[in-house]
């Protein structure tokens, strides 16, 4: 970053950081132990829609690459687009099994990025859920390298329970890298796994 950057107030975009997946796990332990919430299995690959050869080939690699998997039941990873014409590639697993969910959330973004199409990447999450039933998502903002938990009320159309996403960012502050920006953390509605 030069001189007339920094007097024209301009920033250097945050570089993508997949590692940070990685850290989640940990901070299940502690989302459990602060406010009583478990994975639910369920993660997810959020990216601008792309068609073609070069995608499917793609596609058919992350398929190969998580079906060497003897522990996973069905198929590796699903392909599905929301009602908003975002594409989502779905990984489902047991809910004891969140590390091997971040690999798998890991070795799609990589694979993805590797192949290219790593300005159509948005975001991944991680389901999760509590004995009330409630959903939670912890939100990866993959060109921010950070954090957000999302948490939609059931049953009350597309509404946020605020307060408790405010929580979790509390309890989760030493666990992950947290977007600081509230403008940043974007509503995922109908993402799967909520």
């Amino acid at each position: 970053m030069g001189l007339l950057d920094i007097l024209l107030g301009r920033t250097k975009p945050v570089a993508p950081d997949l590692d940070q997946l990685f850290a989640l796990p940990s901070a299940a332990v502690t989302l459990q132990a602060a406010v009583g919430f478990t994975p639910t299995g369920t993660g997810a690959v959020c990216f601008a829609t792309v068609e073609g050869a070069a995608f499917e080939q793609t596609h058919r690699e992350v398929q190969a690459l998580l079906d060497a998997d003897a522990d996973r039941a069905g198929p590796p990873v699903e392909l599905c687009r929301d009602g908003y014409g975002y594409s989502w590639l779905v990984s489902r697993r047991s809910p004891d099994q969140l590390p091997q969910l971040v690999n798998d959330l890991h070795a799609v973004n990589s694979s993805m990025e590797i192949n290219g199409f790593g300005p159509q990447l948005l975001c991944s999450l991680a389901g999760f859920t509590d004995d009330a039933g409630r959903g939670l998502a912890l939100v990866y903002l993959y060109k921010r390298g950070t954090f957000y938990p999302f948490a939609p009320l059931a049953g009350a159309g597309e509404r946020r329970d605020n307060a408790l996403e405010l929580q979790v960012k509390s309890v989760l502050a030493s666990d992950l890298r947290i977007e600081q920006d509230l403008g940043r953390w974007f509503p995922v509605w109908g993402a799967p796994g909520l």
